[in-house]
């Protein structure tokens, strides 16, 4: 098995640890997947009231990407691998084996992806995040901002670092999968009956529109107003 293909299997499966899931359950929140959006993220932890859980799956999800380009690179010293596992790692919160493919949305591991692969790409991603979900109100503005504005740097990076050409091809993939995954929310958003942060929910209800083309979040009956992460 090339070193390539291994930490691209490792990547994904550091990705698909569903951190919110898990958290609620552990802390009697109950299944995610039935509360608010049915998303596993951060956001919808948030709709439980548990602002902990919330602020540690971010973190969490953060760092599971940013774990697997970091092991890749001091393992085999290569940023093209690391690019790889931190893409894979990606990809294993949107598509999780363990949850039928159905995952987040991304934007806390595409932060960890992003800060580990280069610091200055991660950091920018970072504040644009949180200027534009706090500006806004909007996580799903959140997200989509900081992934295009990780993807700009990457491309910058590319001739300023150099930085190895998978960097910038894995910033500009997760950019657009993620754009994709919030096709739903930009929808609600052009609409005006996208939910802001903090509003709180117990249960899920019946969606008014039909699925995102990458598919839902999991659980039986997903809230329409579905949040980022």
């Amino acid at each position: 098995m090339s070193p390539a293909v291994l930490f691209a299997l490792i990547g994904y499966l550091l990705g698909s640890i569903p951190f919110g899931l898990l958290l609620t359950r552990a802390f009697g929140a109950g299944d995610l997947r039935r509360i608010g959006s049915g998303n596993i993220g951060a956001t919808n932890v948030l709709r439980t009231g548990r602002k902990g859980l919330a602020a540690a799956t971010l973190v969490l999800d953060g760092a599971k990407g940013a774990a697997a380009v970091l092991l890749a690179r001091y393992a085999m010293g290569s940023e093209h691998v690391a690019a790889i596992a931190g893409f894979a790692a990606f990809g294993g919160h949107l598509f999780p084996l363990w949850l039928g493919f159905r995952g987040g949305k991304g934007v806390a591991t595409m932060l960890g992806v992003s800060l580990a692969g280069w610091w200055p790409a991660g950091v920018v991603a970072l504040a644009v995040w949180l200027l534009a979900a706090l500006g806004t109100r909007y996580s799903s503005v959140g997200g989509m901002a900081a992934a295009l504005a990780s993807a700009v740097l990457f491309t910058v990076g590319r001739t300023a670092v150099p930085l190895d050409l998978a960097w910038t091809l894995a910033a500009w993939a997760m950019a657009a999968l993620l754009v994709l995954k919030h096709s739903d929310n930009i929808r609600r958003l052009r609409a005006g009956t996208e939910r802001r942060i903090g509003a709180k929910t117990t249960s899920a209800t019946s969606a008014d529109a039909a699925p995102s083309p990458l598919g839902h979040n999991g659980g039986p009956a997903l809230d329409p107003h579905e949040g980022s992460r």
